[in-house]
């Protein structure tokens, strides 16, 4: 996710050397951006607009507590981390860091995701507009005031994805049940998820019209919605699943 933030910020106009990535594994980065193993590597008197902190969460709080040196005014650090509330930065990094956590989903990796984020007290509208310019290098960009949204967040858009490529896979295998070679059930499947997606993210009508203008009164899309709009269909179900994900973040953030 970190890579493919950096790659929509340098695509955005930002310069490569106004960007510093710290990682111990060195890894291939864009031409102009400089890097170093760890923080000690940071230019002297470097005082960075944006900490963007884009670890894994189990590795927080061995990777965060250093930077706790570049807490001021001037520095915001924006967490990338599934799971890792506010409450645990400022433990990390002192109770007047600006922070702003973020739940970005992987679809920002070919700029079409949506990042939701939520800011402390300490942190100023000029940072607020700066991590949004961030975020909208990858797709779209919302705010919640509550932070315990973020669970329920999690549950629809940063988990998301999987549930899309599993209806991939569903169709896939429900195509081969009624007759079609695999692999054409499969392109079948996934050109037409791929291909609504695009119809849904350019077209100014909702997700209801739109099914609807595809549905023929006692056709067959409409003999299949039968199914999926049961009292127990796909709603019950999709429901069922993201208050378990939503659940499941909770217990996570501790």
């Amino acid at each position: 996710m970190g890579s493919a933030l950096m790659a929509g910020w340098i695509d955005r106009g930002t310069a490569p050397g106004d960007i510093f990535v710290v990682d111990p594994a060195a890894p291939a980065l864009p031409q102009g951006v400089t890097s170093g193993a760890s923080i000690d590597d940071l230019p002297r008197d470097f005082r960075p607009a944006v900490v963007v902190l884009a670890v894994k969460p189990q590795v927080m709080d061995t990777v965060v507590p250093p930077y706790a040196s570049l807490v001021g005014a001037e520095t915001v650090f924006l967490s990338i981390a599934a799971g890792r509330n506010v409450k645990s930065f400022e433990h990390l990094l002192g109770s007047g860091a600006a922070i702003v956590r973020a739940m970005p989903n992987t679809p920002a990796a070919v700029g079409r995701g949506i990042t939701v984020l939520f800011a402390n007290g300490h942190v100023s509208d000029v940072q607020r507009e700066t991590c949004q310019t961030l975020l909208s290098a990858v797709g779209e960009v919302a705010w919640i005031e509550d932070e315990g949204l973020m669970d329920a967040v999690t549950g629809v858009s940063g988990s998301g994805p999987a549930y899309v490529f599993h209806l991939v896979e569903a169709m896939a295998e429900a195509g081969v049940t009624a007759g079609l070679p695999p692999e054409l059930a499969m392109s079948l499947a996934r050109q037409t998820v791929a291909g609504s997606g695009e119809l849904l993210a350019q077209s100014a009508e909702t997700a209801s019209t739109l099914r609807e203008n595809v549905t023929s009164p006692g056709g067959t899309t409409a003999a299949a919605l039968d199914v999926l709009m049961a009292e127990d269909g796909l709603a019950r179900l999709m429901t069922t699943a993201i208050l378990r994900a939503t659940a499941r973040s909770r217990e996570l953030a501790g």
